[in-house]
C-alpha cells in the first residue's frame, strides 16, 4: 500500500469519534505500530485535528472532512447488497432511503467505480415482508428514536390476543421476520414481539426516559446472564 494511501486509511478509520488504538491500525493496514506513529505524527503535523497517544489510542475531532471517498471492489459490494438487504426487507420508507443512498453514492464515485455499482449481482427478493409489516417497521424506527409509548394490539403464538404498552428499545430481523425488543408495562420485564402478530400500534402520547433496568443495554445483560446459566 502507497503511503499516501495508508494515510487516507487511517484518517477513514478515525472518522465518527472513534477511539482506536496503534496496534488496531497496524492490524488493519499491516503494517508495524512504529509505522502507525510515524504516521499519525505526520498527520498531526499538517493539521489533521487527531487526538491522543502512543499506549492509549487515537480519535479524530469532529469537523474535520475529507473530499468524496473512493471505495475499494469490496466496499462497494457492500454498500449495494446492504443497501438492497434494505430496499427488500426493511421498511418502506428505510428501503426510498436506501434506493437513494445508493444514487448519492453513485454520483461522487468515478467511473471504474461507478460501473462495479452497477454490476454488482447481487440481487434480494422483494416480497418476503408484506406493505402492512413495512408500514409497522418504519412506524416503531421512529417510536424507537423519539421514545414514544406505543400501545400495542398484539397476538401471542396461541392465539391469545392482548393490549399493552411498551417502550420500544430495537427491532430485530430474522431473516424472515422482524421483531420488537420493548419493555413491556404490563409484565414489568422485557419482551420481544413479532411484527406480523402485531394487530395494531397506537401513539400513547408519552414519552419515556431512560431509565436504569429498563434499557437495551439491560436487555442485552439479561440475554448475557440467560446463556451462561
Amino acid at each position: 500500500m502507497r503511503r499516501a494511501d495508508r494515510l487516507f486509511q487511517i484518517v477513514q478509520n478515525l472518522r465518527g469519534g472513534r477511539l482506536v488504538t496503534a496496534r488496531m491500525l497496524a492490524e488493519r493496514l499491516e503494517v508495524s505500530e512504529r509505522t502507525i506513529y510515524r504516521d499519525i505524527a505526520d498527520l498531526q503535523s499538517t493539521g489533521v485535528p487527531i487526538d491522543g497517544e502512543a499506549g492509549v489510542g487515537y480519535l479524530m475531532r469532529e469537523g474535520y472532512d475529507l473530499p468524496p471517498l473512493m471505495f475499494t471492489r469490496d466496499e462497494i459490494v457492500a454498500l449495494v447488497a446492504g443497501a438492497r438487504m434494505v430496499r427488500a426487507f426493511g421498511g418502506a420508507q428505510m428501503a426510498r432511503a436506501a434506493e437513494e443512498a445508493l444514487v448519492k453514492i453513485g454520483a461522487v464515485l468515478p467511473g471504474q467505480e461507478k460501473l462495479r455499482l452497477s454490476r454488482t449481482e447481487i440481487h434480494m427478493p422483494d416480497w418476503v415482508v408484506d406493505d402492512a409489516s413495512r408500514r409497522s417497521i418504519d412506524l416503531l424506527e421512529r417510536a424507537i428514536d423519539e421514545r414514544d409509548v406505543l400501545r400495542l394490539a398484539y397476538t401471542d403464538e396461541a392465539g391469545q390476543t392482548s393490549a399493552r404498552d411498551v417502550r420500544p428499545l430495537g427491532l430485530w430481523f430474522w431473516g424472515k421476520v422482524w421483531t420488537l425488543v420493548a419493555w413491556c408495562e404490563l409484565r414489568h420485564d422485557f419482551r420481544a414481539f413479532r411484527i406480523d402478530r402485531i394487530a395494531a400500534i397506537e401513539r400513547t402520547g408519552k414519552v419515556f426516559k431512560p431509565e436504569r433496568g429498563k434499557q437495551l443495554v439491560d436487555y442485552y445483560r439479561t440475554i448475557e446472564n440467560h446463556e451462561r446459566i
